[in-house]
């Protein structure tokens, strides 16, 4: 077998350092990726690990420092990197979302050309789709707007993998699973090691410490700005690997407590589509919707949050708060302050004579900074200047900011770190402990488990509920599916 010390270098950035006013984002960070090797990237939010990748796409000139492919030293930019066999999967997507599935493959492989690009640019989708995540059921005619995010995902991994000529060298992918479910998530780790076992080359990115562990060959662990850790994956295990990140490895302790289900619920829905069970949610639980991606979890979210607010207008009394699950579409506010986008739902309450009290406003943004851990040295920064996770702490703490006392979460934590997660997991469960309730759909099941009682759903309907000990990946799983075949 190959070592690592022999293989090619597809891309190597040495001594890397940027800086954005009087943040250095990178400062003297290495980077080498080599043919035939998976290598995992983790570090906390806005520890670098955007920043480097994209200074190796092209998309960003170092201030110092060196970028080479293959082991030349060509010019740097984004055609250098595609020219050389580097393709990128953002965490915020980047498909055209008013183009069809192929008119979006035709955008990424320019080399789809003549009077039948269409067809060829279908074909060549959904041959990849169908490599990556046998099983799928996404029309590749249809416009990606009309596309869940969990679609997008997986049509922006395929057109990336795929190559009209030849396949890429490198693949990036930066929290790739972000919005799979665990099923769609195993399929992608298994085509990673297929293709990296053919010679290709994977730079992943993500904060599920366990898909790092058991489908890298190697790790590199960064913090501020700096590589702190490279060392092979089976060098590391999940506590080990937090640790190099700087966070505390504690224990997830349950804390379900004593049956909160009173004799009125906050908010309740009939069984939905006219089967299965009624949805009820009681003062201070913390209930999960749970099963495969894409039947009905969202919509259910979207629901119960118009059963009480207008789609519209919004309401003097706010009783329910939600968190975006797809932050670019329907969370942020791209061309406001951090702050801002931290405050919109708060302004009745920072409010006087209908005038904002700017004083009042900064406290809020500067407590929530603390303790969430908004990585900013000024909250009047455009939204955009965060790193993704840091985006989604801010939709998180808009949320919690307000005096609602039921808050609805679309899978909050995509993209945040592990340290990040244990903070507000306590945040959580004291808030809980005060009355709030939590209704949350999560991708991922250690968050699932958090949660006093659970909703399983199957195409559109809730088909079970677990409570307590009965929370457990395979009773969610086997909930999932029907006769051990996919709903």
């Amino acid at each position: 077998m190959i070592t690592v010390h022999e293989r090619q270098e597809v891309v190597a950035a040495r001594g890397i350092r940027v800086t954005f006013g009087a943040v250095k984002a990178l400062d003297g960070a290495d980077l080498v990726i080599h043919s035939g090797e998976c290598l995992g990237l983790v570090g906390h939010n806005g520890a670098g690990k955007s920043t480097i990748v994209n200074v190796i796409n092209g998309g960003l000139t170092p201030h110092d420092g060196t970028v080479s492919y293959s082991g030349s030293d060509a010019a740097h930019g984004i055609a250098t990197a595609r020219a050389n066999g580097v393709r990128c999967v953002f965490q915020e997507l980047s498909l055209c979302p008013n183009l069809t599935v192929n008119e979006n493959t035709r955008i990424m492989h320019t080399g789809l050309k003549g009077w039948n690009w269409r067809s060829r640019a279908l074909k060549l989708v959904e041959t990849q789709l169908a490599e990556v995540f046998p099983g799928h059921d996404i029309d590749c005619d249809s416009t990606v707007d009309d596309l869940s995010i969990a679609e997008r995902q997986m049509v922006e991994i395929a057109i990336s993998f795929a190559g009209v000529r030849e396949r890429p060298k490198l693949v990036i992918l930066d929290e790739p699973t972000s919005s799979l479910d665990a099923g769609l998530a195993a399929q992608l780790m298994s085509y990673i090691r297929r293709f990296v076992g053919q010679g290709g080359s994977v730079l992943l990115i993500s904060h599920i410490l366990g898909e790092i562990l058991s489908t890298c060959d190697r790790v590199v662990v960064m913090k501020d700005g700096r590589v702190v850790a490279d060392r092979t994956a089976s060098e590391f295990s999940t506590r080990t690997l937090v640790e190099a990140m700087g966070n505390v490895v504690r224990e997830q302790e349950l804390h379900r407590g004593q049956d909160k289900r009173g004799s009125t619920p906050v908010l309740s829905m009939p069984p939905r589509r006219g089967r299965g069970l009624p949805f009820e949610a009681y003062r201070g639980e913390m209930i999960g919707f749970a099963g495969l991606g894409g039947h009905g979890q969202t919509q259910a979210l979207l629901d119960l949050y118009l059963s009480r607010n207008s789609n519209w207008w919004p309401s003097r009394k706010e009783e329910l708060a939600f968190v975006a699950g797809d932050r670019s579409l329907n969370g942020t506010f791209p061309l406001w302050s951090i702050l801002k986008n931290l405050s919109i739902a708060s302004l009745g309450s920072l409010s006087s004579r209908s005038l904002v009290d700017a004083d009042r406003e900064d406290e809020l943004g500067a407590g929530w900074k603390k303790r969430i851990e908004i990585r900013t040295p000024d909250m009047n920064n455009r939204i955009l200047s965060l790193s993704g996770g840091n985006q989604q702490k801010v939709l998180f703490a808009r949320a919690l900011a307000t005096t609602a006392k039921t808050v609805l979460m679309d899978d909050p934590m995509r993209g945040v770190d592990v340290g990040t997660k244990q903070e507000v997991y306590d945040i959580l469960r004291s808030e809980a402990a005060t009355g709030r309730t939590f209704i949350w759909y999560s991708t991922e099941m250690d968050e699932i488990r958090l949660c006093d009682r659970v909703y399983v759903f199957r195409e559109g309907a809730i088909v079970s509920e677990l409570i307590g000990e009965e929370i457990t990946e395979k009773n969610v799983l086997a909930a999932s599916f029907t006769s051990g075949e996919a709903a």
